[in-house]
């Protein structure tokens, strides 16, 4: 039995934290584009089972809601929250649907899913990504370590080399405020850079 608690759960973030540097620049430019699909009325989609499930509601929620700075609400759905479409899409159509037929009802071209799975193997996450590319979104993916599955179908991942599960999960989360930092100032750069063109216009 080899459980990691106290100094040894700590010690096994300390690599896969400092390897996220390497990711820092990808994770902006995710923010850049999501900040884009957003602010023109698109919308951001987010799957993922378990663990990542609570994860991926924690992202939509920043959106909804706010990271840090005030700003207009943007329209972000967390697939695995509505028990009713998941249970009845789970009965009907198999548990490997129940994220892709959501995709189908509620992802326009244009719009991103961001998929999470910490063995990046989840057959119904996958087959989100399927649709998902199907449908004209674009993909990001969150996983563990590469290569996997989700990591090779995605537009682009972020891919965690640690072996622990929890380990996954807990930088899955600094990615996801990342990610949610990047957004707020990339809107913030469309903002200021509206006002400029605009006052640049005023007689």
């Amino acid at each position: 039995m080899n459980v990691l608690t106290g100094r040894n759960h700590l010690a096994a973030l300390t690599a896969p934290l400092a390897a996220l540097e390497c990711e820092v620049d990808r994770i902006d430019d995710w923010g850049r584009q999501l900040a884009r699909v957003l602010t023109r009325g698109g919308r951001l989609l987010a799957a993922g089972n378990g663990g990542s499930a609570a994860q991926a509601q924690h992202l939509t929620g920043e959106l909804v809601g706010r990271y840090r700075e005030d700003r207009p609400p943007f329209s972000a759905i967390a697939l695995c929250t509505d028990p009713s479409s998941v249970t009845a899409i789970g009965n009907d159509y198999g548990a490997d649907e129940v994220f892709a037929r959501q995709v189908e009802a509620h992802g326009r071209a244009g719009d991103v899913l961001v998929a999470i799975s910490t063995s990046g193997a989840s057959p119904n996450v996958l087959r989100a990504v399927e649709t998902a590319a199907e449908c004209g979104l674009t993909t990001f993916a969150l996983t563990g370590r590469a290569p996997n599955p989700l990591a090779s179908l995605a537009d682009g991942a972020v891919a965690i080399e640690a072996t622990y599960t929890p380990t996954i999960q807990e930088l899955h989360l600094v990615c996801i405020h990342l990610l949610c930092a990047a957004v707020e100032a990339h809107v913030a750069i469309r903002a200021l850079s509206l006002t400029d063109a605009l006052e640049a216009r005023a007689p």
